[in-house]
């Protein structure tokens, strides 16, 4: 899409034409926290600049430089910042167009579009950046990589129940049916793939049972930790609670009794 062109509405977030004024909304305090808790810790230097940011001064002797602008982590940084400074000012996600946050960071519509095929693409990637890092895990441990994943849902579930932000965000996105699928497409979904093959991973490795179905092993190991975060906003999220949680379905929940007089007999699950 050429930068000259305006854009059709959306029928989903409402794409349009900006608001008369297009009044840029003051910086609230504490944007701009560390990347860990979801953005940079500054506006990058010559936010403001258009496009022509991008290619950075020319030097001052050598060839002309070569057509076309390569892509910029400084303007990317200075777009995912505008969404969040007007997310964090109180702007829905419905009335946020492309024209807005392209003039919020400073660049033009055609910066945007070069990186993102639409506002859904580009508000998962904002949601990514605000959120914690996905953890790094080792792809080779069973139990060990799961653990990591599992307390990794639990610190954000905690980060989630302290940010107003990330609260109001999400339950925003849930909807818009376009955006929350994408979500779920691109984020989630590979989330709960690599968990899954932790628990095939641990099956290989001798330290889960292999007469289970893995993904229901997947959910048993799952589910509590996002009942906690997500239904059940009051339940406590101790540190310990995640190794609690495994240790508590390695031992199963039979009473002791019965499963040193072998309990009833039961086929593979």
């Amino acid at each position: 899409m050429q930068a000259a062109q305006e854009t059709p509405q959306d029928p989903i977030t409402g794409d349009g034409p900006d608001r008369q004024g297009g009044h840029r909304p003051d910086r609230p305090s504490g944007h701009g926290a560390d990347r860990q808790g979801g953005r940079s810790t500054d506006r990058p230097s010559g936010h403001g600049a258009d496009e022509a940011g991008d290619r950075g001064p020319a030097p001052a002797h050598g060839p002309e430089p070569r057509r076309g602008r390569p892509r910029s982590a400084a303007a990317e940084r200075a777009i995912l910042d505008a969404v969040v400074e007007l997310l964090e000012a109180g702007e829905p996600l419905a009335r946020l167009s492309i024209e807005r946050i392209a003039r919020t960071a400073g660049v033009g519509k055609a910066t945007i579009y070069r990186r993102w095929s639409d506002k859904e693409a580009l508000f998962v990637d904002v949601l990514r950046a605000v959120e914690p890092s996905d953890p790094v895990v080792s792809g080779t441990a069973g139990l060990d990589d799961l653990r990591l994943m599992l307390e990794w849902v639990r610190t954000r579930g905690l980060a989630h129940r302290s940010s107003v932000f990330l609260h109001n965000v999400f339950a925003q996105m849930k909807s818009h049916p376009r955006l929350w699928a994408e979500y779920q497409r691109t984020v989630l979904a590979p989330r709960r793939a690599a968990m899954l093959e932790a628990v095939r991973r641990a099956v290989d490795a001798g330290e889960l049972r292999d007469d289970v179905d893995a993904e229901l092993m997947n959910d048993l190991f799952l589910g509590p930790v996002l009942m906690r975060t997500l239904h059940r906003p009051e339940a406590p999220l101790p540190d310990d609670l995640v190794d609690r949680l495994i240790h508590a379905l390695l031992q199963g929940l039979a009473p002791k009794a019965q499963v040193a007089a072998g309990g009833p007999a039961t086929g593979p699950v």
